[in-house]
């Protein structure tokens, strides 16, 4: 068979490679984004549907577990179909679960809409994980997935200013009328720049018994489930903070809404340094050295975190820098951990991509649904959470180490 390299995929590229990655990193921002950009409109949606409380989690609910059961076949698909036409069908499907999300008049239709979102949407994140390593070697494609970090990372602290913004001026419904018009700009964008980066004579068969045998391969594998919950979990331990914003920023830390800007200007700054560093350090030293000192990072600030909030009441003035600290740490490793997984099994990037993030949007949906409102009223508790969620990451790489 002849394998298809980087230089030649990278041919079918039309513009500067810059552009390129800024492409992959709104296909990788797209899901995050959309599970946050409507949270600040729970009040108003709960006002005019006459939903419970209990009713407007579950449209939360239904995007996030139907976004990690989708997340299984979204790479699998790619590696038989090919990246292009999965990239597409899911984002027409989303940008059409979005305009039923704004057209929604009961809560029974924006739940259904909504676990539509979650279906379609983790075919951006999970195949543009398979094209990065399907058109760059190694340091080139750490460079590349250290900007899809940037982009996944600052997606969830960015998403609910946007939403807050268009629920005041414009209503709940241009939340989604908006999620609409960036579907169409992606599905624009990506139908005309978007290349193929699998080849049909690299493709995988598509056929039940290939792909059960393919699912099998990795699941009994034990280094790609360790590295799976490497890269996976810790990211929860900041994703916690911002599920549980209003409640950590307004009661613990007293903050006026117009104030919660801070607290994402924090976490955000985190991760835009720790994916530079990233960025920077491809190719320079060693991958394991490199998670090593992320996972440090994240350790160190996380105990500190918990020790100073044992120690003391909570305050404006340090509560939001370890946040800030532990992104950063978080936007170190895990570029280097998703190139782990992806390299493990080049035959099956797509396969592989997707177990990944069904590992990690799995975790996503139990933090939403049970962890965050458990601990979301002590800030011992979030940070005793935190703490947790990143030592299952660090005991799996640990693990790893040892075998």
């Amino acid at each position: 068979m002849q394998q298809h390299t980087p230089s030649e995929a990278l041919r079918q590229w039309r513009g500067p490679l810059w552009s390129l990655s800024v492409l992959l990193a709104a296909l990788g921002m797209l899901g995050p984004f959309a599970i946050d950009t409507y949270l600040p409109a729970f009040a108003g949606i709960a006002q005019q549907l006459q939903a419970t409380p209990l009713q407007i989690q579950q449209t939360l609910s239904a995007y996030l577990f139907a976004f990690a059961f989708m997340s299984l076949f979204h790479g699998a698909l790619s590696d038989s179909l090919g990246r292009r036409p999965v990239v597409l069908a899911g984002i027409a499907v989303f940008t059409l679960a979005s305009v039923g999300c704004a057209m929604s008049t009961s809560i029974g239709q924006l739940v259904a809409f909504r676990a539509l979102q979650g279906l379609s949407t983790g075919a951006g994140i999970v195949v543009s994980r398979a094209v990065i390593r399907d058109l760059f070697p190694p340091a080139d494609a750490q460079r590349v997935m250290s900007q899809v970090t940037l982009f996944f990372g600052v997606a969830p602290a960015v998403a609910p200013i946007v939403g807050g913004f268009l629920f005041v001026h414009a209503g709940w419904q241009a939340v989604f009328w908006f999620l609409s018009g960036v579907g169409v700009v992606l599905w624009l964008s990506n139908w005309w720049l978007l290349p193929e980066s699998l080849p049909p004579a690299e493709r995988q068969p598509f056929e039940a018994a290939h792909l059960l045998k393919g699912y099998a391969a990795l699941l009994k594998h034990p280094r790609f489930l360790l590295l799976a919950l490497a890269s996976g979990v810790p990211f929860n331990g900041m994703f916690l903070y911002v599920l549980s914003a209003p409640a950590f920023l307004s009661e613990h830390l007293h903050l006026a809404p117009t104030q919660f800007f801070w607290f994402f200007v924090c976490t955000i700054s985190g991760i835009m340094a720790g994916a530079f560093i990233s960025g920077r350090l491809a190719g320079r030293i060693e991958p394991a050295r490199q998670i090593k000192l992320g996972f440090a990072v994240m350790l160190v600030v996380s105990l500190l975190n918990l020790v100073a909030n044992l120690l003391f009441e909570a305050d404006v003035r340090w509560s939001l820098w370890p946040i800030g600290l532990y992104a950063l740490g978080w936007a170190m490793m895990t570029p280097v951990v998703t190139l782990m997984v992806l390299d493990l099994f080049p035959e099956r990037r797509g396969m592989a991509a997707s177990l990944q993030a069904f590992v990690g949007s799995a975790s996503n949906g139990l933090v939403a649904g049970v962890l965050s409102p458990l601990v979301m009223h002590s800030t011992v508790g979030l940070a005793l959470a935190s703490l947790l969620l990143m030592l299952v990451g660090l005991f799996a790489w640990g693990w790893l180490q040892r075998r």
